[in-house]
């Protein structure tokens, strides 16, 4: 709080020294002064205008109007330009003033709706594992607790599924850090030419027992890219095993790094397979969202995988691309903003 010479403050001092969000109103709900933080939630504020032209929601309004008589604690949500939500305090300030204070509750709020979003999905996809490996070993202390072979077998079947159940947990993690940090864009530079070298080596073992080639023809020098470079590791892990796993047919991987106009790196990723076909697309990175649940699970997918490349692709303020004709594979297009 700074202090003027004469060693009295002012009510602009007072507000801006607010932890939150704060605005001064004169008793006909006038703007006289607010916050850096203020400023920043609402943009059309200024000095000697009336709250109205800067917030439109009826209830704080109301509030307002009647902070004379009483102090008003509500909650207010606003779903433009983007979803916000608000503790505010109303209350009079001085013989004629009146003080709005905003707690920001949209972390909280998304941090919530998160962790009901995963009890839900996880109860729903660790449903099936859960109840083949209760079936199995109730299999195995009765019907077969003397057959050896069946055990050996039902073993085999178990294990998978608990890898299964930990891929998915695994996966259902790293997506809510990555929607906890959306708003945060990262900003290291990465050379995604060495990030996709390094996940063509990692898989190497996987193409191979597929009989799968993978072609890489970067046409930069220089394809560094500002990011992170573990989620983006992770994005380009999930867009080359798909491809290893859906297209094995086509036996191939095209995989090209290059330019797109002057300031941004794309990145194709394109397989020879079966393909998707035009009305699955939309739906392709929705979670769990399989166009086929049993080939998918096959493969050991969760159905996680595309939601990842998305939501780590918006956090990097990219662009996520996805064609595909049936009969002729799929391509996957990333596009990254160029570091200066």
């Amino acid at each position: 709080m700074q202090n003027l010479p004469s060693g009295r403050t002012t009510s602009a001092d007072l507000v801006a020294a607010y932890p939150h969000a704060a605005i001064l109103l004169d008793s006909d709900g006038t703007v006289m002064a607010f916050n850096a933080s203020a400023l920043l939630l609402f943009p059309l504020l200024h000095i000697n205008q009336p709250l109205s032209f800067a917030i439109r929601n009826p209830e704080l309004l109301d509030s307002v109007e009647s902070a004379g008589r009483t102090a008003h604690f509500l909650e207010i949500v606003e779903r433009f330009p983007v979803e916000r939500a608000f503790k505010v305090s109303v209350m009079q300030a001085g013989a004629t003033g009146i003080l709005v204070v905003f707690d920001d509750q949209t972390a909280d709020r998304r941090l919530e709706r998160m962790r009901v979003d995963f009890v839900a999905n996880a109860s729903h996809e660790l449903r099936t594992p859960l109840a083949s490996l209760l079936g199995f070993i109730e299999t195995m202390r009765g019907p077969a607790r003397n057959d050896f072979v069946a055990q050996a077998k039902f073993l085999t079947i178990m294990e998978q599924q608990g890898k299964r159940m930990a891929r998915l947990v695994d996966d259902l993690l790293s997506l809510s850090r990555i929607e906890m940090n959306a708003s945060i864009r990262p900003d290291d530079k990465v050379d995604l030419i060495g990030v996709v070298r390094q996940i063509i080596d990692a898989l190497k073992p996987i193409a191979r027992e597929r009989d799968v080639t993978i072609h890489v023809d970067p046409h930069v020098i220089d394809a560094t890219v500002l990011g992170d470079r573990d989620e983006l590791l992770r994005v380009f892990e999930n867009l080359i095993e798909n491809a290893i796993k859906y297209g094995a047919s086509g036996k191939r991987i095209d995989i090209t790094i290059r330019l797109q106009g002057e300031r941004d790196i794309l990145v194709v990723v394109r397989d020879y397979g079966p393909g998707v076909p035009a009305e699955y697309l939309p739906r392709l990175t929705e979670r769990f969202y399989r166009v086929s649940v049993v080939a998918s699970r096959e493969s050991g997918g969760t159905g996680l995988g595309l939601a990842i490349v998305k939501h780590i692709v918006a956090r990097h303020r990219g662009r996520l691309d996805i064609q595909s004709t049936p009969g002729e594979g799929c391509q996957f297009s990333i596009t990254l903003a160029r570091s200066e």
